[in-house]
């Protein structure tokens, strides 16, 4: 394992040629080859480095064998079987466990249970390099409620057992077995396959021509998760049927539309985490520890997982490469808008988004372009293509950016700044227009706190019968604060989005309830927007401070003409709240209708 005496140690490269097309979505197999090669290095040296840390620290194994011997066997089953190792190395959890241990060893803490349980899991990942390589063996492993995982291949299960124990894998002439205290589980000769008290790791495979795509769906390794070890959530066996079908149909769009990337993509995204559905959502996260790995819940067409497995694997490509190239200069602070998340952002963030959401946006350009659910394809590509442009344009102006982080955006830059101009529907652009406004407004409602000596101006000005707002302001120059004043719905989104989707309805001819949606919310994306002002206007005489209130009247009056309320409702919300607030005290306080209106004379049409 560790490299030879007077050996060069190897360094792992990009050419700029590379990066570019990384940047571009140009990228290919060997690119994405070499990313996980450099992963596989990279893993290899963390594990080396924690466990000589962890031998310095006394009582550091527990009831398991000294770390020492769990490299020794990595050693073993390296000089037997390279690709046993490499292929435990580059196992997306490996990463996740040496990184969430490296820091339970630099922080002197035991985390989720002690840490010899943590520093112990180098034994299960030798013992399960050592199976593949079908090495004959004996090594202690830790058990944690009785559960025994060993990496990449599945789950011995002991039930009944203590919460933090160990059992004994051994390997003689080609057959395995774990054993605790009591009972004794075999491994099948295919470990994918469930046996008694084996669960195996699920592997869906899918074929489109050419391209073949193969994941696992592992819900059983503890280092899985994106922060703390969880322990196993055996997915039902119709879930994983559902998994199947959607992923078959995701397969086929990503080949059919996009077949450069779905040539790169099986090379960097080997493991899905499978989670259970949430209505109206895709959600999905993945870490740079956890290279090649995605955490999803269960889409409900193969459009949307099609859509998340792309803006996955673009996080992962983007992990990848930020361990080689130093894009930005740490800066932690929470300042930048970003049409994914309903708080401000670091930098950091912003860019692994408008890269995510680049892929997005080229993903439903793709099925636009191809007549593939146009009125669902034109919009989500009219929504992406503009919200990423919008983030993109502030990420490349921005001072702790480094030379390779703006060549990177330029590059980006150079490819989504042309589809800006790309024709789409009216409908899509008029929908993809409405849903940003909102939720830039909403943001700024919540984030955004005005100048106490411009409120108490205006509030002033107000009480005077001033006819027009004595002050002037500029929203552009508040920064954001990462408390949210107030909270916020998508429900509007979400209707707007079932509305394009060409969402079937249920036999009572009844849509979908969406959660949060207001009587207003429903008629606003109806069309019918006499009802939706009525409605958010009383709305807002029962909650005058709520957001979606707030927002959603002045999207009801924008969209039935230039109307000043409207102007300032969508573009200084939290201005119009504050002064609002400033004068309920009084005797006569305005309706917020009323003092949008007339603060609405100082922005501009």
């Amino acid at each position: 394992m560790p490299p030879s005496a007077g050996s060069r140690p190897a360094f792992h490269r990009l050419s700029w040629r590379d990066f570019d097309a990384l940047a571009r979505l140009d990228g290919d197999e060997d690119m994405a080859r070499r990313l996980r090669r450099a992963e596989r290095s990279r893993r290899k040296l963390l594990i080396h480095s924690l466990l000589t840390e962890a031998t310095k620290i006394p009582d550091h194994s527990g009831p398991l064998p000294p770390l020492d011997s769990a490299w020794e066997l990595l050693a073993r089953a390296e000089a037997r079987a390279p690709r046993s190792v490499n292929r435990m190395l580059t196992n997306p959890y490996t990463g996740s466990w040496a990184g969430y241990t490296t820091r339970l060893l630099r922080n002197g803490i035991d985390g989720v249970g002690p840490l010899w349980m943590h520093l112990g899991h180098a034994h299960a990942i030798a013992a399960a390099a050592a199976i593949r390589a079908e090495l004959d063996f004996e090594t202690v492993v830790p058990a944690w409620h009785g559960d025994v995982m060993l990496p990449s291949l599945g789950l011995a299960r002991f039930p009944g057992e203590g919460t933090f124990t160990s059992a004994v894998v051994r390997g003689v002439n080609g057959r395995y077995s774990v054993s605790s205290a009591d009972a004794t589980v075999h491994l099948p000769d295919m470990p994918e396959a469930d046996a008694a008290g084996w669960w195996g790791i699920r592997r869906v495979r899918s074929q489109v021509g050419a391209h073949r795509f193969s994941l696992r769906l592992d819900d059983l390794d503890p280092y899985r998760g994106l922060y703390e070890p969880i322990p196993p959530e055996r997915l039902p066996g119709k879930d994983l049927a559902d998994w199947q079908r959607l992923i078959d149909e995701a397969c086929r769009l990503v080949a059919t539309h996009l077949p450069g990337l779905a040539r790169v993509m099986p090379v960097g995204l080997a493991s899905l985490v499978p989670k259970p559905q949430v209505l109206f959502r895709n959600p999905s996260a993945s870490t740079g520890e956890a290279f090649g790995s995605a955490v999803l819940g269960l889409p409900t067409d193969g459009a949307s997982l099609a859509e998340t497995l792309i803006h996955e694997f673009q996080h992962i490509v983007l992990g990848g490469l930020l361990h080689l190239v130093e894009l930005y200069e740490p800066d932690p602070r929470e300042r930048i808008y970003v049409a994914w998340r309903d708080d401000p952002r670091p930098l950091s963030g912003a860019l692994q988004g408008v890269y995510a959401f680049f892929g997005v946006a080229a993903f439903w350009r793709a099925l636009a372009r191809a007549g593939q659910n146009p009125r669902r394809s034109e919009f989500e590509f009219a929504y992406w293509r503009a919200q990423t442009w919008r983030t993109l344009q502030v990420l490349r102006a921005d001072a702790t950016l480094t030379d390779a982080g703006r060549r990177f955006l330029d590059n980006i830059a150079d490819c989504l700044g042309p589809w800006q101009d790309e024709p789409v529907s009216t409908e899509a652009s008029e929908l993809a227009t409405a849903v940003r406004r909102d939720h830039l407004a909403g943001w700024g409602a919540r984030h955004l706190r005005p100048d106490p000596s411009v409120v108490a101006e205006l509030a002033a000005g107000w009480l005077s019968g001033r006819p027009r707002p004595p002050a002037t302001f500029d929203a552009t120059d508040l920064p954001p604060t990462p408390v949210p004043d107030g909270g916020w719905s998508n429900a509007r989104t979400d209707l707007i989005r079932l509305a394009v989707g060409g969402t079937a309805l249920p036999p009572d001819g009844r849509g979908p309830t969406v959660p949060g949606a207001t009587a207003a919310d429903y008629a606003y994306t109806a069309g019918d927007l006499l009802s939706a002002v009525q409605g958010y206007r009383r709305e807002l005489a029962a909650d005058p401070d709520r957001p979606n209130s707030l927002v959603g009247l002045g999207l009801a009056l924008s969209a039935r003409g230039p109307h000043p309320a409207a102007r300032a409702l969508l573009h200084c919300p939290e201005l119009v709240r504050a002064v609002h607030r400033s004068l309920r005290s009084g005797p006569r306080p305005p309706t917020v209708e009323q003092l949008a209106a007339w603060i609405g004379q100082l922005v501009p049409g």
